[in-house]
Order: structure tokens, then C-alpha cells, then sequence
């Protein structure tokens, strides 16, 4: 089964320099996220988010206040025609051995022992930092650079074998998609 795997900060909402996205009023979707996320719900079986957040670990947001942004985003997402099957995200701090942050393959393995018939092969990472490619190489997925992230410039010119596809945006690679 083909999956689409999406990173959130950067790739569907905008991120916060030096911040995290704790409440509903500071999440903003990028232009075009919505309609882009109804064509690639016509376009795969199943699409999930894997977002690492550490502003957990970092007492600097409860689990709960993430649940009610991400029940407000999905419920937009929906009411735009779109659909997430599933949220998977990481409260680990990046310092914690034996974390479940991307680039490891953690958030990847529960989806698909959520959704077994997933299979990474015919499946898609697109995300905008270097941790998403590299999460979505290591399961051997096409995967697709948001760019924009200017500090990850240097890692990602480091990784361009990794890198199958690069877009300005979720929206230009989802319109894309449609010609």
C-alpha cells in the first residue's frame, strides 16, 4: 500500500523562529495546504504526519495542549476535503538516547503496526529538513524536500542522493501531481 507521510513545522504550518506552535491561535497552515491535502488524499491510501516535539520534553508544552492543536488541525483538514489517518509525533528531547525523533524510524514503525499493509517501498517522506529525508531514506521512501529551511542548507547539499524531489511547497508538489 502506497502511504504518504507528512513532517508538520515547515511542510503544513508554519513554524515559529525560536518557538513552538503551542496553542490553536499560533498555528497557521501554509498557503495552499488545504487544497493540496485534498488532492493527495485522492492520490493515497493512507497519509500520516510525523512531527518531532520536543517542546514536550522541554516542559514547554503539555501532551494535551499538542492533542487540541492537532484535533483542530485535522478537523480543518477534513472540513477542506482532506484526510490524515494518523498523527504520530515525538515529545523526546533530541539529547535522550534511544529516542523516538526523526531521522530514526520510530514514528514509521507505529504507523505501520497501526496500518500493517503499509509498505515503505511505495511510500512517500515529504518534509523539509534534513532529519525528514534522511527519516524517509533510511525506510527506503521517495522522498520530497520542502525547501526553505536555510538552516539545513548545508546538511541537505550533503545529502542530494537522498533527496528525490525538491518543491517550493506541499501545494507545488501536490499540483504537480495532477498534470
Amino acid at each position: 500500500m502506497n502511504a504518504l507521510f507528512l513532517d508538520r513545522d515547515g511542510t503544513l504550518n508554519e513554524r515559529l523562529p525560536g518557538a513552538y506552535v503551542r496553542t490553536w491561535e499560533e498555528f497557521r497552515f501554509l498557503p495552499g495546504v488545504l487544497e493540496a491535502l485534498r488532492i493527495l488524499s485522492g492520490r493515497f491510501e493512507r497519509l500520516f504526519i510525523v512531527t518531532n516535539q520536543q517542546g514536550i520534553g522541554k516542559g514547554v508544552m503539555t501532551v494535551e495542549e499538542l492533542e487540541a492543536v492537532h484535533a483542530r488541525m485535522l478537523r480543518e483538514i477534513e472540513h477542506a476535503g482532506g484526510r490524515i489517518d494518523g498523527v504520530y509525533f515525538c515529545p523526546d528531547l533530541a539529547t535522550v538516547a534511544g529516542n523516538c525523533r526523526k531521522p530514526g524510524p520510530a514514528m514509521a514503525l507505529r504507523a505501520k503496526a497501526d496500518f500493517p499493509e503499509i509498505d515503505f517501498s511505495q511510500s512517500v517522506m515529504v518534509g523539509d529538513s534534513a532529519e525528514d529525508i534522511a527519516f524517509g531514506h533510511r525506510l527506503g521512501m521517495h522522498t520530497v524536500l520542502i525547501e526553505g529551511k536555510e538552516e539545513d542548507a548545508p546538511r541537505l547539499e550533503r545529502m542530494q542522493e537522498q533527496i528525490n524531489a525538491r518543491f517550493p511547497s506541499l501545494s507545488a508538489w501536490a499540483e504537480s501531481l495532477t498534470q
